[in-house]
């Protein structure tokens, strides 16, 4: 079963300021939507705890270091390579959704990588990583709205 990222970053990497994602964009989160719809989502405290709540269509597992962290409608796990043994039991899709140390475990397992860049540069803490050499881009569209963002699909070679 294939393993994605799914993220989106500011043209400076940013991916967030503390809890939160430093941009509103319209459109882009009915992007992530598309292609999250009816698959697993595996993301961290810190990044469930800035959504607020199990995203509706999709299973959600939550990384935490801590074994007794527990968030109804959510499982949890305790590290990324079980939520991703989780997720394939699970046998839906599965996106890994961030935050940055998520991210940057899962770059040697994934097999795809789904990455918007918002066409501005802002301040933040959380940095998206550089999508290493062994991926290729498969696809790119460039979206226009309040905040101009371009979407890249890219596949491990």
């Amino acid at each position: 079963m294939k393993v994605a990222i799914v993220a989106a970053q500011a043209e400076n990497q940013v991916i967030g300021r503390g809890l939160e994602i430093p941009w509103k964009v319209k459109g882009e989160q009915a992007l992530f939507k598309r292609i999250t719809k009816n698959g697993t989502l595996i993301m961290g405290r810190k990044t469930y705890q800035g959504i607020g709540r199990p995203l509706p269509g999709r299973t959600t597992i939550v990384v935490s270091r801590n074994p007794d962290f527990a968030i109804t409608g959510c499982e949890t796990s305790t590290s990324l390579e079980l939520a991703i043994a989780r997720a394939i039991e699970i046998n839906k899709p599965i996106f890994i959704a961030g935050g940055g140390e998520l991210y940057r475990q899962a770059l040697v397992v994934v097999d795809e990588i789904h990455l918007t860049t918002i066409h501005t540069k802002v301040d933040g803490d959380i940095l998206f990583p550089d999508v290493p050499d062994n991926f290729n881009l498969v696809e790119e569209k460039t979206f226009t709205s309040n905040i101009n963002y371009t979407y890249r699909h890219f596949e491990r070679t």
